[in-house]
């Protein structure tokens, strides 16, 4: 699974952005992406999904390989269609099983800012 790396405060300033996949994440990634840029700042883009282990139920390993491929994809996916993400020197991928709000806490340590948006892929209007 992919885990939260470790981004010294020492390389420099850092932006960290929440994507899910929803258009206002998109949203957010563009304006977080645009700032890096004005900052030459890292963009740390971090894609949290939910895990069956979280509520109990143990899958085949398979399924975890599965998972981390697609939150990966979605990733790269979310990157490529914001034209200015794709313009900045230093971007870090991250996808990682967890809550979203607990793993954009964890990346935010030490970071400039953290970007999210609105409202995300969840069930509330």
């Amino acid at each position: 699974m992919s885990e939260l790396p470790e981004t010294p405060s020492e390389v420099g300033p850092r932006i960290v952005v929440g994507v899910d996949g929803s258009t206002t994440a998109r949203a957010a990634l563009a304006w977080a992406a645009d700032e890096a840029l004005l900052r030459d700042a890292t963009l740390q883009v971090v894609y949290a999904f939910p895990s069956p282990t979280l509520v109990g139920v143990n899958p085949p390993a398979e399924y975890f390989a599965k998972i981390d491929d697609e939150a990966r994809q979605l990733v790269d996916d979310e990157i490529n269609k914001v034209p200015a993400a794709g313009k900045v020197a230093n971007v870090v991928r991250v996808a990682v099983p967890e809550s979203p709000g607990a793993a954009l806490v964890a990346a935010s340590v030490k970071a400039e800012m953290l970007v999210v948006g609105r409202r995300g892929r969840g069930g509330f209007s």
